[in-house]
């Protein structure tokens, strides 16, 4: 029978695991004490013969071999090899209780899709149930030996109801080598198709979702079977239990009391019982007693699986959904809370101290914010603000063309004038034209360059042989709409460039 000491520790209190160490049932004690008990009686047997048997010199070999065990268990890595074992076999031990087929869910989509009041509808949602739980019956007599005990032959599980003499010809009958544990699934399969074509499932949907669930169920079956026949690999077994009882073999020999080697030396303290070495015995060597105990939880041991409550429980509560619970409903009425907004159920005085806890809604439902009104008010768009490029920049960004500009050049007379490339209306393309393949990209960025030159010429000087166009009023020329003052400059002239350097030259 499984240990369960969950009510004991359904609240954490002082000193409340210390009550579970007196248990013994499923305890460690009952599971170690045999050991224990051995290796004590070799350690004290062989405390005894160091102490009154040996000789002086006997006792000084003893010593050195002693020194030496004591060194070697340092060597073995049992905490790693015996903990990562146990956490393997742990895992596994729980993936088999996850494993063990339950027909609750195929026993709801069974009662609510094979139709029928009558007997045949009756016959056909029992037989369909029992076939589910006779396949957990072979499997389980296949991998653990309290169902085995239960039924030990096929008269047996007749005799138990999970199978009929025609239904047991038809099982004998069919030869294989292999555990036969799916034939039952099968029969499922082949009689929920005949309540299809009889009507009594009806439609293709509900016949879908009652062979889901078969496989689901005859799935847990398989694994079952895979867990039992695939073990973990035997040699890492061999060597986490060869790990430890030579660990612990070396103990017994290094962990003696040993007198100084030389005359004046200072000796170890006389522990006549070796508090510590008892101690790691016991984790350690409890550690594989556990690993040994669950490797197999279908077994017989204290808290190996109850299989044969597991199938007393499915077979009732299947039959009993199936059949009495069949559109065996209790009359629809309206709720307890029908006319009230908030459902709320009442509290008893023992739980009334919960009702003045507030309900949790959210981490940062109690955070403070910034007492300062202006912190909370909505900020309005801002304009957007016109983008600003330098005259380096814009041409980088404009891929720019052997053409320059006049923001280009030095104020003050920092860099000497430069010709500008006036823009060509001609068919002959320009370098910018030929890098930036986007007609509209190119018109945007040469209106951005006119805009920016327009601006500087306010304030530079006059270049050398630029000429100017005089700004045209408004009542000069008919024109309604008012024009810029536009900037042209024309490329210098060899004249004009002579007399330049003969100014500069005489300066």
């Amino acid at each position: 029978m499984t240990v369960s000491y969950t009510l004991k520790v359904a609240n954490s209190h002082f000193g409340g695991f210390s009550k579970l160490l007196f248990r013994w049932k499923g305890s460690i004690y009952k599971l170690l004490y045999k050991e224990f008990i051995v290796f004590v009686v070799l350690y004290m047997a062989l405390s005894l013969v160091y102490r009154y048997l040996l000789s002086e010199e006997q006792k000084r070999l003893y010593t050195k071999l002693a020194q030496y065990c004591n060194r070697s268990t340092d060597l073995i890595p049992i905490s790693f090899v015996l903990g990562f074992y146990v956490t393997l076999i742990v895992n596994r031990w729980w993936a088999q209780y996850t494993s063990i087929p339950l027909p609750d869910q195929l026993m709801c989509v069974i009662s609510s899709n094979v139709h029928g009041k009558d007997e045949r509808g009756r016959i056909l949602r029992r037989t369909l149930v029992r076939y589910a739980n006779l396949s957990a019956v072979l499997i389980l007599r296949s991998v653990s030996t309290r169902v085995l005990k239960r039924f030990p032959t096929m008269d047996h599980v007749v005799e138990a109801g999970f199978m009929t003499q025609d239904e047991r010809k038809k099982f004998e009958s069919l030869h294989s080598d292999f555990n036969k544990y799916w034939v039952p699934c099968v029969w499922f399969t082949n009689l929920a198709a005949q309540a299809r074509r009889d009507g009594r499932v009806r439609d293709d949907v509900a016949l879908r979702l009652l062979m889901d669930e078969l496989n689901l169920y005859r799935a847990k079956c398989s694994m079952l079977f895979h867990y039992d026949w695939i073990s973990i690999p035997l040699v890492y077994t061999q060597v986490v239990t060869i790990a430890v009882y030579s660990f612990f073999a070396f103990c017994l020999i290094g962990r003696q009391f040993l007198e100084p080697l030389e005359p004046g030396q200072e000796g170890e303290l006389d522990m006549y019982v070796p508090l510590s070495t008892l101690l790691q015995f016991f984790f350690y060597a409890g550690w594989l007693k556990v690993a040994e105990q669950i490797i197999n939880p279908f077994g017989e041991d204290d808290d190996d699986f109850e299989t044969n409550k597991l199938i007393d429980r499915n077979l009732q509560v299947s039959l009993l959904s199936v059949d009495d619970m069949y559109q065996n409903l209790p009359p629809v009425a309206k709720d307890k809370y029908w006319n009230e907004s908030v459902a709320q159920p009442p509290y008893t005085m023992a739980t009334a101290a919960e009702t003045l806890k507030p309900s949790f809604l959210g981490s940062t439902f109690d955070m403070r914010m910034c007492e300062d009104p202006e912190q909370s008010q909505p900020l309005e768009a801002l304009p957007s603000s016109p983008r600003l490029h330098t005259p380096l920049l814009s041409r980088f960004l404009a891929a720019a063309s052997p053409a320059l500009s006049l923001k280009g050049l030095g104020r003050g007379g920092r860099a000497p004038p430069h010709p500008r490339r006036p823009r060509a209306d001609s068919g002959s393309p320009s370098a910018r034209s030929s890098r930036l393949e986007d007609p509209e990209a190119v018109a945007a960025i040469e209106e951005e360059e006119d805009v920016e030159e327009e601006d500087s010429q306010a304030s530079e000087p006059l270049v050398p042989g630029s000429l100017l166009r005089a700004p045209q009023l408004p009542g000069a020329s008919g024109a309604p709409k008012r024009e810029l003052p536009l900037i042209q400059v024309k490329a210098p002239s060899s004249e004009s460039l002579g007399t330049d350097r003969q100014d500069a030259a005489e300066l």
